[in-house]
Order: C-alpha cells, then sequence, then structure tokens
C-alpha cells in the first residue's frame, strides 16, 4: 500500500509498523488453520479405521435372558373385627364371715358364710392353702384360736402345714367342732372331755411341761385353765 507524498515522516513509520504487524497475524492466522485442519483430518482418518475394524469383525451373540417369573401379588386377609367389650354384671360386695371361737350356736353358721363367700369370689383364692389360710383368720377366740395356733405349730416345727386341702380343712373343722351325734355332743360338752381332747391337740413337749408344772397346775375339768397355760 503506497502512501501520499506529502504524508508526514511519521504518520508514515506508524502506518508502516501496523501493515507489518497486521500481515504478521495473517499468516500467523494461516498457519494455526492449516494445523486445526491437519489435526482434524488425523482425527477422521482414525476414526475411519475404528470403524472399519468393528464393522469387519464377527459379531456376539447375546443371549437374551429368561423372563423372571412373575410372582402373585400377596393377598393380606382382612383381619376380623374386633370383639365388643363384654359387659360384667356388677356383682354385689360381699360380706366377710363372722370371726369364729367355737361356741357350738355359730358353727354351722360360721362354715357356711365361708362356703358361700368361696362360691361367690373363687377369682380371690388361687389355691386351697390361701382358702385355708383365709378362714383361719377369723379363727380369734376361744378353742377355734388355739386349734389354728396348733395348726402353725406344726408347720413350723415340719416345714409343711398339716393340711393341703379345702376338703381335708372342712373335715378336719367338722371332726373338731361338730359332734357326730347327740350323744356325741353330750359328751364332748363334759368338761373333762373338753380337756382331754385339747390336750391331745397340744404338742407333746407342751403336755408334759403343763401336766409336772409343781404349781398352777390347770384341774382336769377346767379347760379356761389350759387355755391359759397353754
Amino acid at each position: 500500500m503506497s502512501l501520499p507524498t506529502d504524508t508526514p515522516p511519521g504518520v508514515a513509520d506508524a502506518l508502516g509498523y501496523l501493515q507489518h504487524h497486521l500481515q504478521e497475524l495473517t499468516e500467523r492466522q494461516n498457519t494455526s488453520e492449516h494445523a486445526i485442519n491437519t489435526t482434524l483430518a488425523a482425527l477422521t482418518a482414525q476414526l475411519q479405521q475404528i470403524t472399519q475394524l468393528m464393522t469387519s469383525s464377527t459379531p456376539v451373540s447375546t443371549v437374551t435372558p429368561p423372563p423372571m417369573p412373575v410372582s402373585p401379588p400377596l393377598v393380606t386377609p382382612p383381619s376380623p373385627a374386633p370383639a365388643a367389650p363384654s359387659k360384667q354384671r356388677a356383682r354385689p360386695k360381699l360380706p366377710s364371715p363372722p370371726d369364729f371361737s367355737s361356741k357350738w350356736s355359730s358353727r354351722q353358721a360360721f362354715l357356711n358364710s365361708c362356703t358361700l363367700y368361696l362360691r361367690l369370689a373363687p377369682e380371690q383364692f388361687t389355691c386351697d392353702k390361701e382358702k385355708i389360710f383365709w378362714t383361719l383368720a377369723f379363727f380369734k377366740d376361744g378353742r377355734a384360736a388355739k386349734w389354728s395356733e396348733n395348726l402353725f405349730h406344726q408347720e413350723a416345727d415340719t416345714g409343711i402345714f398339716p393340711i393341703q386341702s379345702w376338703v381335708d380343712f372342712k373335715q378336719q373343722f367338722w371332726s373338731q367342732f361338730f359332734p357326730v351325734n347327740a350323744e356325741a355332743d353330750a359328751i364332748n360338752t363334759d368338761p373333762w372331755t373338753l380337756v382331754v381332747k385339747f390336750r391331745h391337740g397340744l404338742k407333746l413337749n407342751v403336755q408334759s411341761q403343763i401336766a409336772t408344772m409343781p404349781f398352777g397346775r390347770p384341774a382336769n375339768t377346767d379347760l379356761e385353765a389350759w387355755y391359759a397355760a397353754a
């Protein structure tokens, strides 16, 4: 590119420099484009070779796995409807038996009261021994209290309560507090007979200790004195 003749020297030098720099940039661009085109051509050739190798090789057979069996869906049976709460009949409050002291007039009433309570409230007792201990809790006076005390003394000596069943307890109760007949009733009311029966219910060491007392030994007809001495 030619410049006018009247162009100042400084401007001419600047323009010359710019023209030279522009020419260098153009040459660099041409060089870069040539390198890029060469690289692209090489990559294209390699891609074609890879494609030819893949198409010329024997295809590998693929085995399709058999379809998995489909399990039937689980059917949950319907839950039963909750049972309606049963209405429990209110039970009347049961009176406890009266205290028993072995008096002839109250023996049958006491036994009837205990039997009735045990039948109407069986859930309160888990075994016969609980029934027996509950009944003995009302033996609080007189001969009945002494008989209950002797039973527990025997348990302390042997480690086993002498009466194990309710049937056996009723039999023992009858033998202790019920006469067989009127004649036996008359005999059992005799003071000497009562003392003899009471002594037989005591432990042997207690019998011997009372019988050999040097002073204050109770008479064989004084049942209350024997109660106090035992």
